[in-house]
This record gives C-alpha cells, sequence and structure tokens, in this order.
C-alpha cells in the first residue's frame, strides 16, 4: 500500500485542490504559515519525487498541481487507519468515524444511500 501524505502534504495538497495548479510562491501565501518559502519549496519538491505533485513550467517558474485527487488521498488514507487502527475492520472504522463526531441527519441519509449502491454493485458482481 503506497504511503499515505503526512499533515503538512495534505495541507498543500488541499491548496492545489482548492487553488487548481500554483507556484510554491502562491502555495506558501496560501498556507500562512510560520515556515519559511524554502521550506515550503523542499517540501513540493520532495512530493513531486513522491508522485504526489506534478510539475510543470511557466513562465520560467514552476507551476505543481495535485498527482491524485482528494478521493484518492482520502481512500488511502482510510484504508492505512482501517488496517492500522481497526485491525483492518470496515465496521469498525465505520463506527468510530460515526461515534467520534455526530453525523448530521443529512450525512446519515447519504451514507445510507452509499451503502446501498455499495450493495447492489456488489451483488451484480
Amino acid at each position: 500500500m503506497a504511503n499515505i501524505p503526512s499533515d503538512a502534504e495534505f495541507g498543500i495538497l488541499t491548496v492545489l485542490w482548492r487553488c487548481g495548479p500554483s507556484t510554491v510562491r502562491e502555495v506558501h501565501q496560501a498556507l500562512a504559515k510560520g515556515t519559511g518559502y524554502t521550506s515550503t519549496l523542499k517540501q513540493m519538491q520532495v512530493m513531486h519525487e513522491k508522485g504526489l505533485l506534478l510539475r510543470s513550467e511557466r513562465y520560467r517558474s514552476h507551476l505543481y498541481e495535485a498527482g491524485i485527487t482528494r478521493a484518492e488521498a482520502q481512500a488511502r488514507f482510510a484504508g492505512e487507519l482501517m488496517h492500522r487502527i481497526f485491525e483492518g475492520s470496515a465496521r469498525d472504522l465505520v463506527l468510530g468515524a460515526l461515534t467520534a463526531q455526530r453525523a448530521s441527519a443529512e450525512d446519515l441519509e447519504e451514507i445510507g444511500r452509499m451503502f446501498d449502491r455499495f450493495e447492489r454493485k456488489r451483488k451484480s458482481r
């Protein structure tokens, strides 16, 4: 299983998912953290090497974009969490999430619809 992004990497990915392709300076400004520009640059270079970011050149500036979608990152994180913390039990992962934070009625209805779609897809295989 591929490693899940760290908290710092999730922060950078979140900026890119929200803003689209951006320069290091644009990402650094959006993060508005106390770290220096060179720290953001190095982190983004490492993420590019790991395949988490794609890089192209625009007017002699490197332009970065997310190399994975938000859904892919969430699936990686959920899978890793399920295996490491919940001993591979999807049931315990879902119950843990639902008891950790109160879900709205709308969220619970959508979760029910998602379970129904998943079950229909599983039966049709």
